[in-house]
């Protein structure tokens, strides 16, 4: 540990670029769903919310909220809707206020 202290006074170096290189694996990570709006009736908006087993989803009138935070990434809504739920691809999501983390996605068409 003192060689590694030594080195970077040495070097000059206060910190390091993250990630140092794009990491491989990371494509096979399980990551939160992405929703195409242009697929998400109310009905199929329900049946999403009930197969959820963190409550990451919720209706709120003619949208579907998701709670990024609370997603677990368990890939049940694509089971369930594969035509309005792909992967999104994105594991790195942090960020310094809550509410950023909860998206609003607009509903196609009304109840009947």
């Amino acid at each position: 540990m003192t060689l590694w202290f030594l080195r970077g006074l040495r070097r000059g170096v206060v910190t390091t670029h993250y990630p140092h290189r794009p990491e491989s694996s990371a494509a096979l990570l399980p990551t939160p769903p992405s929703f195409r709006s242009d697929a998400l009736t109310p009905q199929v908006a329900d049946l999403l919310c009930w197969v959820c087993p963190s409550h990451a989803l919720r209706r709120d009138g003619e949208a579907l909220l998701f709670d990024v935070g609370a997603c677990t990434a368990c890939g049940r809504c694509q089971e369930v809707a594969p035509a309005a739920v792909r992967a999104s691809g994105e594991f790195e999501l942090a960020t310094a206020d809550r509410a950023a983390l909860i998206k609003r996605i607009p509903l196609l068409g009304r109840d009947s």
